[in-house]
């Protein structure tokens, strides 16, 4: 998963067995950790919407898995805030 801050937004890229984590009811989690704080991002596939608390932001998926499984699709925005755009990255490394 590659995370990317900025003011007021946070972009995500999926790779497709990170997608296929999530569609199997996993959590997929980053962190960045330094000595009194950092910060965290999780993916939860089995919640709704955007919780926050400190230095941690969990994204809730449930309703947009649909569309990320549907290849047509290039991802989801979820509005926020602070605004969250997730894309799939697929590449050819797990062909």
């Amino acid at each position: 998963m590659k995370v990317r801050f900025t003011t007021g937004r946070v972009r995500v890229r999926l790779d497709d067995l990170e997608l296929v984590a999530l569609v199997n009811g996993e959590e997929l989690s980053v962190a960045v950790a330094w000595p009194g704080g950092g910060w965290t991002l999780t993916l939860n596939p089995q919640a709704e919407g955007l919780q926050g608390e400190g230095g941690g932001l969990v994204v809730g998926l449930r309703s947009h898995l649909p569309t990320l499984l549907d290849p047509v699709e290039e991802g989801v925005t979820l509005s926020g805030p602070p605004r969250v755009v997730i894309e799939k990255d697929f590449g050819p490394q797990h062909l």
